[in-house]
């Protein structure tokens, strides 16, 4: 069992899966906030579906794995993994129930007020159903496929995709006669069939996949009299999204089941009812088996959609025998089978967040700022070269990473680039310079992660077509994930060879980089350089590490680094010296830095963490965390960025790092901790992370006991929201820079 508090009987640490629910119910708090504008709410509604979506996928199917290997070994709160399944059933169930409450309730009826409307084409004007029956027939008759099912055989459906599972009226003289003949229970001594009337027979079953290639949102024309069955209203195309006009729509599921007599002419159909399965993709490669990386990550891809079935998810109206059918069928654990009242994959409420005309209920824009330490007009060598650079995304533009890696392709002084990639965009701008760098005859070496959960298929793609272009590409480690974010770029100066490297929080890619909040570093550090350089080679060689002056690496040194620091502050503490901790991290879960941050604590190390996600640490506590302050900040922006802040006796060190305090990240993963050298930069991410303690109108304040509070500002407080602190420091040190330059006279020379 988990050792205890010194007050409680209570485990020291928190329950990672129960922790992560709590995350998530803190994206639905966001749905929830009716201070919200409308579409916003509807997005972070779809985003809690989405993370369900994959929390169910990889975590669930991982404890269902561990449950029927015996699942007897707990996790450090003391939980067994049949005891996790069914405390996550419990809290998922409540989630879920939460979830479509919020929807129905508050945001579709508002939706609906403000002439976004899902049509109900059972109450509809006759002129609204005229519409949707020809695109039923003109678009959806000639896409989708019935498939009438015997013996209880399902098809291999995919995961998260709806589908339509049929009842139709038994008729015994229409099934197949090449179906094999099943002894049924109701069949007398001889086999033969008891004389029952065609009505009196089982149901029979077909199902409709209704695949990914047609939109789940359909428009439906406007009409201002639709609750009337036979209104008649002026014509108005849906389709332009317009805010005047409105816009009325129905899900494609409704669709079909509308008009799905006319899959099954001739036959009586019963009921017609979505439902979904989610596919256990908690499968992964056995390196110590698979010759080829490529092929085997191939395979692991196709075990994925093979895999078992973890949840079960249908309409709530379904009838008994639809019901039974699919868990008999599925072979799903009753606790994992949710009946909604509402449309399943609340994933489709972000193609109404992106409708065009409605820009009054969403947001405004806060798009990214030009960098004020980058100068467009040269090249990027340059700006780096007059000293190091630090980009605060998606604040200030992640464009500047593009435009170094472009420039180093067709530059005729860079000699090499490296870099790694572990998850890129759809058209990566990246990878297209990197091939073209390769084919102008530059040393171009990247380390693609194949083993980059739900991005392999995209990852090996991009490996063969830059192997195709003479770009030397590297499968990573064996055994281990490369998670480092790192680009080396080697150039020939006057004064010699110079590496030009970008360390980073995020991925490189462009376009998560506007959406999640993460740290850039550019620099022509030569320790630091020289550092990334010998880290690089030692992945592509697969060699030890030799000792690096500046860099610490997971698996190797990070935890040890981080430990230290840590320990380090808990000493300086104990002598009578000021200690202070801040860490901003997605992820907290190691047991080992728990307990560290637990001694740190009783020492009088004062400790802020801003941890968005998963905390399995216990703040608070008398006698073990009181010192100890958590806040998590759920906002428009994802954050993503690990900052790390330790007062070491007032000369600070502050580090950024691709891995989170999680056991995978400090013992399974190849990381990276990168010290902040430059003076102007410490500073600015020191008074960064101050600032996310200030929030007072998307932060959540961690208890004890694992639940949060939101905190609201007092009665003489400022509401101070940190995300827009952020944007609004980055236009005003633009505008700043712009009046400077106002300033500078600068005379117009004669041409060469």
């Amino acid at each position: 069992m988990s050792p205890t508090t010194p007050e409680t009987a209570e485990p020291r640490y928190l329950n990672r899966e129960l922790a992560w629910l709590e995350f998530n119910s803190r994206v639905l708090d966001q749905a929830d906030d009716p201070k919200m504008r409308l579409l916003e709410r509807a997005k972070f509604l779809a985003i809690t579906g989405s993370n369900l979506d994959e929390f169910v996928m990889v975590r669930v199917g991982s404890l269902k794995l561990q449950s029927s290997g015996g699942g007897g070994r707990r996790d450090p709160a003391g939980l067994t993994a049949t005891e996790q399944l069914l405390a996550v059933a419990v809290r998922c169930r409540r989630h879920v129930a939460r979830q479509y409450k919020i929807l129905l309730e508050d945001i579709q009826p508002a939706l609906a007020e403000r002439n976004i409307t899902r049509i109900d084409l059972n109450e509809c004007s006759d002129r609204i159903e005229a519409a949707a029956r020809r695109h039923f027939q003109d678009d959806v008759v000639a896409v989708l496929s019935p498939q009438a099912l015997h013996d209880r055989r399902f098809p291999m459906l995919p995961g998260l995709g709806i589908h339509l599972c049929v009842e139709l009226r038994g008729v015994a003289e229409l099934a197949p006669q090449n179906t094999p003949k099943i002894k049924r229970a109701d069949d007398d001594e001889s086999g033969q069939a008891s004389s029952k009337q065609p009505e009196e027979l089982e149901p029979q079953f077909a199902v409709i996949p209704l695949g990914r290639t047609l939109p789940r949102i359909v428009p439906l024309p406007s009409d201002k009299h639709h609750g009337d069955k036979h209104g008649s209203g002026e014509s108005s195309s849906s389709r332009s999204g317009s805010h005047e006009s409105g816009f009325n729509y129905v899900l494609l599921e409704d669709l079909v089941t509308h008009f799905v007599d006319e899959f099954f002419p001739g036959r009586e159909v019963v009921q017609c009812k979505p439902f979904r399965i989610t596919r256990n993709a908690d499968v992964e490669l056995r390196e110590d088996g698979a010759g080829d990386l490529l092929g085997g990550m191939e395979e692991v891809l196709e075990s994925r959609r093979l895999s078992d079935v973890v949840r079960l998810e249908m309409d709530s109206t379904a009838s008994d025998a639809i019901r039974n059918y699919l868990m008999e069928s599925f072979y799903v654990d009753p606790d994992y089978v949710f009946q909604t009242n509402g449309p399943l994959d609340l994933t489709y409420l972000f193609g109404l967040h992106s409708l065009k005309g409605f820009d009054s209920l969403r947001d405004e824009s806060w798009p990214a700022q030009r960098s004020p330490a980058i100068d467009p007009s040269e090249p990027m060598f340059a700006s780096i070269a007059a000293g190091d650079i630090m980009l605060m995304h998606p604040y200030e533009s992640f464009d500047p990473v593009v435009r170094l890696i472009e420039e180093a392709a067709t530059d005729p002084d860079v000699l090499a680039v490296k870099q790694i990639l572990y998850r890129t965009s759809r058209d990566s701008p990246i990878v297209a310079a990197l091939k073209r760098a390769a084919e102008r005859g530059k040393y171009v070496t990247a380390i693609v992660e194949l083993k980059a959960r739900f991005d392999e298929a995209r990852n090996i793609e991009w490996a063969r077509e830059m192997e195709q272009s003479g770009v030397q590409v590297i499968y990573g480690i064996r055994g281990l994930k490369t998670h480092a974010k790192v680009c080396i770029i080697v150039r020939r100066e006057p004064q010699g060879l110079v590496r030009y490297v970008h360390f980073g929080t995020g991925n490189y890619n462009e376009v998560t980089a506007s959406l999640y909040g993460d740290v850039s570093i550019l620099t022509k550090d030569e320790t630091l350089g020289t550092d990334a350089t010998m880290f690089f080679n030692a992945v592509t060689g697969a060699s030890q590490p030799q000792p690096l002056q500046q860099l610490a690496i997971a698996p190797l040194t990070l935890r040890r680094t981080v430990l230290e620091m840590i320990r380090g502050e808990t000493e300086r503490s104990k002598q009578g010296q000021k200690a202070e901790i801040i860490a901003k991290l997605n992820a907290l879960v190691d047991t080992e830095v728990i307990d560290a941050l637990y001694e740190a604590s009783q020492a009088g190390v004062k400790i802020r963490l801003n941890v968005r996600g998963v905390c399995c640490l216990r703040p608070g506590i008398p006698g073990l965390s009181e010192s100890i302050q958590v806040v998590s900040i759920v906002d428009r922006f994802l954050e993503h960025a690990r900052v790390l802040y330790f007062r070491h006796g007032g000369d600070a060190s502050i580090f950024i790092s691709s891995a989170d305090w999680m056991p995978r990240n400090l013992d399974r993963r190849v990381e990276l901790l990168v010290p902040v050298i430059d003076p102007a930069i410490r500073k600015r991410l020191r008074e960064t992370l101050q600032l996310y303690f200030r929030d007072n109108q998307n932060a959540w304040a961690m208890q004890p006991d694992g639940s949060y509070k939101r905190i609201v500002a007092g009665k003489k407080q400022k509401p101070f929201r940190v995300q827009e602190t952020l944007y609004r420091n980055t236009i005003d040190s633009i505008r700043q820079l712009k009046q400077s330059s106002r300033m500078v006279f600068e005379a117009h020379r004669p041409s060469d």
